[in-house]
């Protein structure tokens, strides 16, 4: 089996051309090939497979087997991947629905791509979640994938993966199902994001669609954006290392739904791998 490793402001991923149908991986493969000591390593897995009504169909797997959701950086590193298949238009399905995208420059194996995310309808403002033995108080809402953000004042200090953890598996008004956990501090003119997700359960270098929920819950409570131009904010964002933006246009005072929601940043090629079995 070919994979082709990518990245997207450090979140990682393997990514497999499947357009003729030949590959189908157990949960326990995608786990088995994700894992980082025994494995090849990687924050999840997708396939680019055939689409009966747009250019492809997106296919994602968490690093744990899990599937079923979003990935905002694994949509811009497909749609690169994409391109470097020879693609040059990037309309196509994802687990949430339909996505664009666009690629803005490709210079140095970087690439910058900007991926149309879903519209969120509504936001949920929780003073406290019941279970965690954490402050919790933050907003959730759904990007394509869940997640709650929560604001901190030194997100660089935060444990992240601690309380993150705390959240996630024990805020009941989060079960069954559990959440992406968000730590967002203004920073400067611009956000700076943390993120601990599940299904890799473990902090991530950037996630997308938290960056997105980020920004979108930012809105709402009061942090100035970057920029505003016509009906549309933009946030700029700081993650681990990586700089990516978001700008929406969100429905005047009420806020929702919000629409025209945007992710733009870098995605790279990594590497060529070639797996004999799993």
């Amino acid at each position: 089996m070919k994979f082709y490793k990518y990245q997207g402001a450090g979140n990682d991923f393997l990514i497999a051309d499947n357009r003729d149908g030949a590959m189908s991986l157990t949960p326990e493969q995608v786990s088995s090939l994700c894992d980082r000591r025994y494995g090849v390593g990687a924050d999840g897995l997708m396939l680019l497979e055939k689409s009966e009504r747009h250019d492809f169909r997106m296919v994602y797997y968490n690093s744990d087997g899990s599937g079923g959701m979003m990935c905002g950086n694994g949509g811009r590193c497909i749609v690169a991947f994409a391109a470097d298949c020879g693609l040059t238009h990037f309309d196509f399905d994802a687990a949430d629905g339909f996505h664009t995208a666009q690629v803005l420059s490709d210079a140095n194996g970087v690439k910058t791509v900007r991926l149309k995310m879903k519209d969120v309808d509504e936001i949920r403002h929780y003073d406290v979640l019941n279970g965690p033995s954490v402050p919790s108080e933050g907003y959730f809402l759904d990007t394509g994938t869940r997640h709650y953000v929560r604001f901190t004042d030194d997100v660089d200090g935060y444990d992240v993966v601690g309380e993150g953890r705390d959240i996630r598996w024990k805020a009941k008004e989060l079960m069954p199902t559990g959440a992406n956990v968000n730590y967002v501090e203004p920073a400067g003119g611009l956000l700076k994001v943390r993120t601990y997700e599940k299904g890799v359960e473990d902090e991530t270098f950037a996630c997308g669609t938290g960056i997105v929920a980020s920004c979108i819950a930012a809105y709402v409570h009061g942090v100035c954006p970057s920029a505003k131009e016509e009906d549309s904010v933009r946030y700029d964002v700081r993650a681990k290392r990586d700089c990516l933006a978001v700008d929406f246009v969100p429905s005047g005072e009420a806020v929702f739904p919000v629409s025209d929601v945007w992710l733009t940043g870098p995605a790279s090629y990594v590497a060529e791998i070639i797996v004999p079995s799993v």
